[in-house]
């Protein structure tokens, strides 16, 4: 057996025994039982809601024990293929590129498995906003919404356009969007902060080189799982003439809503349903959304103000750095994970960030 074959053997055992311990594997196996038990009832769907949230426990349990089962068997079975294998460089070369590809899936279930937070699993809103500098930066906002689109699509999940503020000659000035799909705040959440981008402008004659910056914030969607109160007399509605995107009946009546939190100051805006009746409700769920933020970043002691909007866009809150001129590189500056894949990041291939944001922030949590 080959050091390289030996290599990946370890690395996928490490996964498995890793994977089992993060699931608990007789209580996992025994929880499974019993929900397919629950399942085979005829009364299961009596109750629609909470019959479906047993089912994505049912299913999410039912995952993580099929990729154990997997990763033990391929374990398993290498010893008598390489046995069989013996002198047949093509089969050899079958079993390794059989073995690598369990390897990689088990760094995958990995990093899926870490994502165990309170609201991990939650749908998630996103915002986009363009910081000082103009058109330069609107364009750079609206560059930065498209990124996460595209990664959204690229993962099988969907996006809605809650609210879009445009650009004065290009770009946008704010744009919020709702990402569906399991654990798409766990993988997002580590994008709030500030981007910068370094290009020479198209919107410049004289083809100068221009720092523009944009500011990510992420907050999950609640679920009934937890609990948010807010006082409404606490809470400022404004209503106003929706513009953009959403169809011309939106632009006769003031159907867009705003919303003020006046302790924090935090404000919401929603203005593509097709009533206003639809932009409040969901105005309030984007409001619940963000004062759990606040509220967790103050579990975890975190003293950041980007919620509250009283610090500038800028150089001193970045979190990732993309250069197009004189040369092409995006660095994290929090993990110092590069690429000079400029163009495959840009049309959302960010998941090698994501992944060591994810790795970090566990480490830390576990040498805390």
């Amino acid at each position: 057996m080959s050091a390289e074959i030996r290599s990946l053997i370890d690395q996928i055992r490490h996964s498995a025994a890793l994977l089992r311990r993060r699931l608990d594997w007789d209580t996992a196996t025994k929880r499974l039982d019993e929900l397919t038990a629950l399942s085979e009832r005829p009364d299961f769907w009596n109750d629609p809601a909470e019959a479906q949230k047993l089912m994505r426990e049912r299913q999410k349990l039912a995952d993580g024990i099929a990729t154990v089962e997997s990763l033990e068997k391929e374990i398993a079975d290498a010893p008598e293929l390489m046995e069989l294998a013996e002198g047949d460089a093509g089969m050899l070369s079958d079993i390794h590129g059989s073995l690598a590809r369990a390897a990689e899936a088990a760094q995958k279930a990995e990093l899926a498995a870490l994502l165990s937070g309170e609201a991990d699993a939650n749908d998630c809103y996103l915002q986009v906003n363009a910081g000082e500098g103009g058109t330069e930066s609107q364009d750079w906002a609206s560059i930065l919404r498209r990124m996460y689109v595209r990664w959204a699509e690229k993962h099988g999940y969907s996006v809605e356009e809650l609210d879009e503020r445009e650009g004065e000659e290009a770009g946008i000035k704010s744009a919020t969007l709702q990402i569906k799909g399991e654990n798409a705040y766990g993988w997002l959440k580590s994008e709030t902060g500030v981007h910068r981008l370094v290009r020479i402008s198209p919107y410049d004659s004289s083809a100068r080189r221009h720092t523009s910056f944009s500011s990510v914030s992420v907050t999950p969607v609640i679920d009934d799982k937890i609990e948010i109160e807010i006082n409404p007399s606490e809470v400022r509605t404004d209503t106003y003439r929706a513009s953009g995107a959403g169809g011309q009946h939106i632009n006769k009546t003031d159907s867009a809503v705003r919303l003020t939190h006046l302790p924090t100051n935090t404000v919401v805006s929603c203005q593509m349903g097709r009533s206003q009746h639809q932009n409040r409700e969901e105005a309030w769920k984007m409001l619940r959304s963000k004062l759990y933020e606040i509220e967790l970043q103050k579990r975890q002691s975190i003293a950041d103000s980007q919620y509250a909007d009283k610090s500038a866009i800028g150089f001193g809150h970045q979190i990732r750095s993309y250069v197009l001129q004189p040369y092409q590189m995006v660095k994290d500056l929090r993990t110092d994970v590069e690429t000079s894949d400029t163009d495959g990041v840009l049309d959302g291939d960010i998941d090698r960030f994501l992944s060591a944001s994810l790795a970090a922030s566990v480490s830390k949590e576990e040498s805390a």
